[in-house]
């Protein structure tokens, strides 16, 4: 019998999440830099480098690749002659590192975990507690893989209960451009098939925790439904052409994983769960000797991609901005914000608007003003603010009309 000790579950834990903050995949890494290489659209391919250059800086500083530092879910694998140490419950212990991880002093992650959904939506304050799942299976090792997804990308996720005849094909091509830019393309499509309605949207989920590996596929070509289906899901999807960040060209997806399980004569359950381009997942195993620290990449593995700014970007001073300058810009133009701007998202406006509501004066004046819809991360050391990042600015749009009339002259989203 394996004793695995709940200090090294929690070590662990705790070291994964911090470790996945700041450093893709580096399989996430190489496709993406092939994804570059490809792009023939200035925009996506500005659209990539930005990403690429914004992963090794924070491979460099160790701080999150994302504002959106995630929902926590671990799926474990725990081997049927191990036993776990101590008086806590694996959901506690789990928790624990998350709790760690989160609150590390060195580099804070942003807690984002609300208790009470439907009602008060109060803020746990470390990100707990994390979705555990657990499947027992033989053998005298733990194994587990830990995953921090964002919202953006969590928001856009699909089902369907299909009739046995329908096609999966046409359900996916019809709902990508229903899901626009706001899962922050490129990343990975996760899809379950059969099972039943939950189980469906456990194998999305779970395929998403797979290497990247679209390149070997079509090198080698498919052995068998499963894989013809996701390099015929991969090509489709891209010839849609909504493209890095939505800014069109060749690479919305750099892969499609599936997941399928035996379901019902009568049903075709099918789940999609997209995966951002904050890619952030890690394995690792347990076998009773002690926590698993994983290994740092080594930075000379990230594509040689000098971003910098477009010469041709026009430069705003949003402490002198005017309504008259707002109005000369045209769709397509790149700006350069300079000067100080507001920051809000769902919990502000909401504030805003039962504010208004109630006839009370609002503590800012919006009158000239421009609101980012942005949650940073916590500053840490000499930051004025942690890392930010737009998030899904479509939740916003059904108080536009409400801030436009408090004198608002932009959102950036």
């Amino acid at each position: 019998m394996t004793t695995i000790r709940d200090t090294d579950l929690i070590e662990s834990v705790a070291d994964a999440l911090q470790f996945i903050s700041y450093y893709h995949p580096m399989d996430y890494i190489r496709a993406l830099g092939e994804a570059y290489e490809a792009e023939q659209s200035p925009a996506a391919k500005d659209a990539i480098a930005q990403i690429l250059t914004n992963s090794r800086m924070c491979a460099e500083g160790h701080r999150p690749i994302c504002q959106d530092t995630g929902i926590v879910t671990v799926f474990v694998r725990w081997g049927q002659e191990c036993r776990l140490s101590g008086d806590r419950s694996l959901q506690e212990v789990v928790d624990e590192g998350v709790r760690r991880a989160y609150l590390h002093p060195e580099n804070k992650l942003r807690a984002s975990i609300l208790a009470d959904p439907a009602f008060t939506r109060r803020n746990t304050k470390d990100n707990t507690p994390s979705v555990l799942h657990v499947e027992m299976v033989p053998g005298n090792t733990v194994s587990v893989d830990v995953a921090a997804k964002g919202g953006g990308s969590e928001n856009k996720s699909k089902f369907k209960m299909m009739n046995p005849s329908d096609s999966i094909v046409d359900w996916v091509l019809e709902m990508i451009p229903q899901m626009g830019a706001g899962w922050c393309p490129p990343g990975m499509l996760g899809i379950g098939i059969g099972g039943t309605a939950e189980k469906a949207m456990l194998l999305a989920k779970q395929s998403l925790m797979g290497a990247i590996d679209m390149g070997q596929l079509k090198a080698r070509g498919p052995r068998n439904d499963v894989e013809a289906l996701r390099i015929e899901l991969m090509d489709k999807v891209n010839a849609l052409g909504i493209g890095a960040q939505g800014l069109g060209g060749l690479s919305t997806v750099l892969d499609v994983k599936i997941l399928d399980w035996p379901t019902h004569a009568a049903s075709k359950p099918v789940a999609m769960i997209p995966n951002c381009a904050a890619t952030r997942h890690a394995h690792f195993t347990l076998d009773g000797s002690g926590p698993v620290y994983l290994e740092a990449p080594k930075l000379e593995e990230w594509p040689k991609v000098d971003w910098t700014p477009d010469k041709a970007a026009i430069r705003v001073d949003l402490d002198t901005l005017t309504p008259e300058v707002v109005r000369s810009w045209k769709h397509g133009d790149r700006l350069l914000l300079n000067g100080k701007m507001l920051t809000g998202r769902d919990a502000a406006h909401k504030r805003i608007k039962d504010m208004l509501d109630a006839g009370q004066e609002l503590p800012v004046d919006f009158r000239g003003r421009v609101i980012y819809y942005v949650g940073p991360v916590d500053p840490v050391g000499e930051e004025v603010v942690g890392p930010a990042g737009p998030t899904t600015a479509t939740r916003m749009d059904k108080f536009t009309r409400m801030m436009l009339d408090q004198g608002l002259l932009a959102m950036v989203g």
